[in-house]
């Protein structure tokens, strides 16, 4: 196995086309095609799968490319302190449930490195596919809470797909509520407090069972539900409808407005929100820059 060969392999799956990496390589496509196969032989794993429009990185493919960029950063790290030079576009996933904290640290770790040129990815997603994700190698770390009541199903996913969780900070329960909601200017709120209106939560797909969903509290019978994809529409539907939504309590007004604030939830409850990793896998310099980013906006009591 060669450096070249991974280099390949990575900018393939980038471009989708073997043709169009030859291009930006300046590699003929022969050669790619052939480099490809036969590092898909020596190490005994399908990376693409071949179709009329390109190609498609298989599930394998996801996990090998994951350790491939980890390879590659490693060698980029040499020739940057060795040689003095770096070619290696540098590459860095996220997959999260929706935090504005790890937005902010996301934000932090591209300024501190500030490259000519990178490619970095910040998912939020269903909270089954951040543990996908991570598995997988196609992000290098995930953001997800933990509970008493879910913790149990989660780890022991975690477990199976040999991630770790690293705790970052428990929180007690909030809710996130328009400014200018009717209980706004409560100090705390309770569950009976809450009956009358809309609850927010985040759609699950398939795995919309309690043990995946990004809310505490799920299980509990609403007369109002309304699911979304994204924070925006969230944050938009509880302005306009006044609704409200379980969380951290952890908010940024810098990038949610001053439209959306958080109350204390009045209930026996709390959420350890962590990391989570593939086990036995060295972070990049852009996974430690992301840990210690990410402490410098989750709250200091943490």
């Amino acid at each position: 196995m060669k450096l070249q060969q991974l280099k390949y392999v990575v900018k393939v799956a980038e471009v989708g086309n073997i043709t169009e990496a030859s291009r930006l390589l300046f590699v003929s496509q022969p050669s790619i095609t052939a480099a490809i196969h036969d590092l898909e032989r020596e190490m005994g794993v399908v990376i693409f799968e071949r179709t009329n429009k390109g190609v498609v990185v298989t599930s394998e493919g996801e996990t090998f490319l994951g350790y491939a960029r980890q390879v590659l950063e490693q060698a980029d790290l040499l020739e940057e302190k060795y040689k003095g030079e770096t070619q290696q576009v540098p590459h860095f996933a996220v997959s999260c449930q929706h935090y504005s904290f790890a937005v902010n640290a996301f934000v932090d770790v591209i300024r501190e490195f500030n490259a000519f040129r990178y490619d970095f990815t910040l998912r939020e997603e269903q909270t089954h596919e951040i543990i996908e994700d991570v598995s997988r190698m196609k992000s290098e770390l995930g953001i997800i809470y933990l509970s008493k009541r879910n913790h149990e199903v989660i780890e022991k996913m975690l477990r199976s797909q040999d991630l770790l969780f690293e705790p970052l900070f428990t929180a007690e329960p909030h809710v996130f509520i328009s400014s200018a909601h009717p209980l706004a200017e409560r100090e705390s709120v309770t569950l009976d407090d809450l009956d009358d209106f809309p609850y927010l939560s985040y759609e699950q797909g398939d795995f919309n069972s309690f043990y995946f969903s990004e809310e505490l509290l799920s299980t509990l019978d609403r007369r109002k539900n309304i699911r979304v994809r994204d924070r925006a529409t969230l944050f938009n539907l509880a302005v306009g409808l006044n609704g409200y939504t379980v969380c951290s309590g952890v908010i940024s007004h810098e990038l949610n407005g001053e439209n959306i604030i958080s109350v204390p939830l009045d209930v026996d409850e709390t959420m350890t929100i962590g990391i989570i990793t593939r086990r036995n896998t060295t972070p990049t310099r852009y996974g430690k820059a992301y840990r210690e980013a990410i402490k410098r906006h989750i709250p200091q009591s943490a």
